[in-house]
């Protein structure tokens, strides 16, 4: 299906992607969009004719466990809603520990790399067929940008995904600022992952600003796109012409003029790349190469999942909850991720719950980085702003009294209950130990 030109809806910006021009569809954050309704902004959009695709983000297919049904059943629902012609994933791991290593479940609230090994391709393809069969339409999976490279991989990143498509037949969305994220944090040449990979299952692109901070790129999708992301845009549009490239923009969102004018930067880019008559450039297609097509299902080696399981919770483990560092990965690398998803996760948290930076003023940010070093998140971001709120409460603050008040009030508003008392710290705190024993 060609979808042309499109830019990320995000409800920030949502007068201004309607009032864009040239704009052929759109993509919206899955998790954020009720199964039943849809923002008015979406419907007056589908009403014009523009599609509308939904973009999961929670799925974790690339972790060790099978795909949650009630996610994948959320994922199918909004497809539905939508109309829409496909849906897509990351291939990626955002969770890890529960039954499969007999230890807590951990949230990283981020997307984390997958190891480019058999063991951990085995398992993503037997997962993606599980999401395949459970969703109403093609489903295809984004490459991730990474701060952290896997020891011991068997694999390139081009390698891997054509591999994943040779199996399942799912789609790809390639993402070139990611890309170039790797090829900066990682070493990893996007020529190269673009010549291994199968560029005729590509359903769509994304084109996306990041920021370089002492020699890290960080694809923070809250910045201008920069030159050599747009470079291998080229890259890619020298080989195949892709069925649909979008903008995404998810912070510090600028004027819609602004990012009309980046759209038109994507736009002369893909003009200027373009090969000429003579040199035909590849179609993206769904009859080429297996793209779309499913192979017969192979079951998952013994012991795949479990091998899976424990690498990815002794990573998630180190990076946010403080444990020794696994054998074979950059420390300095991993100092760097694990502040990362701490500030994401005061970022995510003042959003959804914008009463505790407003009660705790300036110190919201370091008393939450704080109490992140030491308490994984186990559930969602809205279960996190009130497990932080309990922490300072039980800690004694905030020291201004009304402060403590309002912090209070907030908490029993929203957890049905009164702070812990004595006895219940007492307990918590003991059951603290014993599972971090």
């Amino acid at each position: 299906m060609e979808l042309g030109i499109g830019i990320g809806w995000r409800p920030e910006i949502a007068a201004e992607v309607e009032s864009l021009s040239g704009i052929d569809w759109v993509e919206a954050v899955a998790e954020n969009l009720c199964a039943d309704h849809l923002p008015d902004s979406l419907v007056r959009l589908r009403e014009r004719g523009v599609t509308v695709v939904p973009h999961g983000v929670a799925l974790g297919l690339g972790g060790a466990d099978r795909p949650d049904p009630d996610r994948l059943a959320g994922l199918a629902a909004r497809a539905e809603l939508l109309g829409a012609p496909l849906v897509t994933e990351h291939i990626a791991f955002v969770r890890a520990g529960g039954p499969l290593v007999a230890s807590p479940r951990l949230e990283a609230g981020h997307l984390l790399p997958v190891p480019r090994t058999w063991d951990a391709l085995d398992v993503l393809c037997e997962n993606v067929r599980i999401a395949q069969d459970s969703l109403p339409v093609p489903l295809a999976l984004e490459n991730i940008a990474a701060l952290i490279s896997w020891p011991d991989e068997e694999l390139t990143e081009g390698q891997f995904l054509a591999e994943l498509v040779e199996r399942t037949g799912v789609r790809l969305l390639i993402d070139v600022a990611n890309l170039h994220t790797n090829h900066v944090n990682l070493g990893q040449d996007p020529a190269k992952a673009l010549d291994e990979l199968p560029v005729e299952a590509i359903a769509y692109v994304h084109v996306a600003g990041g920021v370089e901070k002492n020699g890290v790129w960080h694809d923070t999708h809250a910045h201008p796109v920069s030159e050599p992301v747009l470079e291998v845009l080229a890259e890619l549009r020298s080989r195949v012409d892709p069925p649909g490239v979008l903008l995404e923009r998810d912070d510090a969102f600028p004027p819609g003029a602004e990012l009309a004018g980046e759209l038109d930067a994507i736009r002369a880019t893909l003009r200027k790349a373009a090969p000429s008559a003579g040199r035909g450039p590849t179609p993206a297609s769904d009859d080429t190469a297996g793209a779309g097509r499913r192979t017969a299902a192979a079951p998952v080696p013994a012991g795949s999942r479990d091998r899976t399981a424990v690498a990815q919770t002794a990573l998630l483990s180190a990076l946010v909850a403080g444990t020794p560092a696994p054998e074979g990965f950059d420390h300095r690398r991993l100092r760097v991720q694990s502040r990362a998803l701490a500030a994401k996760r005061a970022d995510v948290v003042a959003k959804v719950a914008p009463e505790l930076p407003e009660i705790l003023g300036d110190g919201y940010r370091a008393a939450f980085l704080a109490y992140a070093g030491s308490r994984p998140m186990s559930g969602g971001y809205r279960r996190d702003a009130l497990d932080f709120a309990e922490h300072v409460l039980i800690a004694g603050g905030p020291d201004d009294p009304a402060a403590r008040r309002r912090l209070t009030y907030w908490w029993q508003d929203r957890s049905g209950a009164r702070p812990p008392r004595r006895t219940t710290r007492l307990v918590r705190a003991a059951r603290a130990v014993l599972v971090g024993k």
